[in-house]
């Protein structure tokens, strides 16, 4: 019996991390297109005031918990139509600081999930990262990559295996007990309510540029990146949830305009008029001895054009001025 037929039909959707950047926006687009959101966000680095926007709607419903610690997940999810689990410990910093925070969020909640999801065969969307391409020196990332992880004495590999372990958990349910999954790989997504707490660079730089102070650039500031605005990612989460052809598979998500993050600090100088000068940091100070960085991070989305017929094409000016709120 194929799994629409187990799964019956419903508007609930259910999103676990729901109240933090990406899950906030993503909330409010699937209010937006008529659909029940019930949030499931333990609050370590979500906020309530990313769902202000929609907090008084009477279709959104946002439990405080672990999902681990939610008496209520089985029935959650099998009257959800359909789970985006974006729950996770995020940032470089977190992961460098509190490695064991990282595996036991990263790894526990997602098999917890995972389990209650499989018996009712509840079409499941999980977030992964970018980082699980580790230290390949390839121009760009294609989803069928071999992957390079580093040595597990760098903490900041714990992060990238864990979400790995994720992708493969998750492709094990698929294989073994019939459950739609779409994996989705993120790169660099940023846009309005991203904080700079947990070392997200564009919202540091505005930030730094905002109040007249340096803008730190670690190591040489020639590392490259690519950032997709968090709307575009949004869309692209809607549409592969959406994509029977997407189930079983892996995608990669982001923009694909390559800058250096040098470029990118003097880009946010210009782009807010700031007189704000830039510091050249040593990833010693920043972070510890040893961190390791990639050099460049950029994605192929092919694969994403072709089975949603969308990927992310917002301009990385306009990017800067949508989240500086310009």
């Amino acid at each position: 019996m194929p799994p629409s037929i187990l799964h019956p039909p419903s508007s609930q959707v259910l999103v676990t991390g729901g109240a933090g950047f990406i899950g906030s926006h993503l909330a409010e687009r699937l209010l937006r297109d008529g659909k029940s959101v019930v949030v499931v966000d333990d609050l370590s680095s979500g906020r309530m005031a990313n769902l202000q926007a929609v907090s008084g709607h009477p279709a959104l419903r946002v439990i405080q918990s672990k999902i681990s610690a939610c008496a209520e997940l089985a029935e959650l999810v099998a009257r959800a139509e359909c789970i985006y689990h974006l729950a996770a410990a995020v940032g470089v910093e977190m992961v460098v600081k509190s490695p064991i925070h990282v595996l036991e969020t990263n790894l526990h909640e997602t098999e917890v999930l995972l389990e209650a999801a499989a018996p009712h065969r509840t079409p499941l969307l999980l977030a992964s990262t970018s980082e699980v391409y580790g230290k390949s020196q390839k121009p760009a990332f294609s989803e069928e990559d071999d992957l390079l992880i580093g040595p597990p004495h760098q903490s900041r590999w714990s992060y990238a295996c864990s979400k790995l372990m994720d992708e493969f958990l998750a492709l094990a349910y698929a294989k073994e007990q019939s459950l739609p999954v779409v994996i989705v790989r993120l790169f660099n997504t940023v846009g309005p309510r991203q904080t700079g707490q947990y070392g997200m660079v564009l919202p540091r730089f505005i930030a730094a540029a905002r109040s007249g102070a340096p803008l730190r650039v670690y190591g040489d500031g020639q590392q490259s990146r690519c950032f997709g605005y968090v709307r575009d990612t949004v869309e692209a989460l809607v549409r592969l949830q959406a994509s029977r052809a997407a189930r079983g598979e892996v995608f990669n998500i982001g923009g694909t305009e390559e800058t250096t993050i040098l470029d990118l600090a003097r880009l946010v100088i210009h782009t807010l008029k700031s007189n704000s000068t830039i510091e050249f940091v040593p990833y010693s100070e920043a972070y510890a001895p040893g961190f390791d960085d990639m050099r460049r991070r950029k994605p192929v989305v092919e694969k994403l054009a072709r089975v949603t017929g969308f990927q992310p094409q917002t301009p990385l000016r306009e990017i800067i001025r949508l989240t500086a709120g310009l």
